[in-house]
């Protein structure tokens, strides 16, 4: 099984001078807690991520509008990528070795054309990797 398999295909993507506001948007629209921000709508080339935790620890908790600021003022840059024919064991590790429970999926350009999550693979794998996942993803 590779993460192709099991990853969700075509996430909504920002760029770096999007409204964090309408980041937030894209969550409450997509369901999500991570939105991949990219270099270009066009070259789709993921720079960074920004999640729902972004949003409140890096604008709302320092007093920041989140109404003024754009993607870039909060998102978590590098992105730690996996590329779409990687296996499942290789994301678990980069998720397990990163703490963080989305991973951008990649082709083979580096364009972003998917994201997986730790209920990504819940569900397609035995529940004691599962548990694994979620312990070393939530220990510090």
């Amino acid at each position: 099984m590779t993460v192709r398999d099991v990853m969700t295909a075509n996430p909504t993507c920002c760029t770096q001078d999007t409204p964090l506001q309408d980041v937030a948007q894209m969550m409450v629209t997509c369901d999500c807690g991570e939105i991949p921000v990219v270099d270009s709508e066009k070259t789709r080339k993921p720079v960074g991520v920004v999640t729902d935790r972004d949003i409140v620890c890096r604008a709302v908790a320092e007093g920041r509008n989140p109404k003024d600021l754009p993607a870039s003022a909060v998102m978590t840059s590098p992105a730690v990528t996996v590329a779409v024919d990687g296996s499942i064991d290789e994301v678990i590790e980069l998720m397990e070795t990163h703490q963080i429970r989305r991973v951008p999926v990649v082709d083979q350009d580096g364009r972003i054309c998917g994201i997986v999550s730790q209920a990504d693979i819940a569900r397609h794998e035995p529940g004691t990797e599962t548990g694994e996942l979620v312990r070393e993803v939530s220990a510090k």
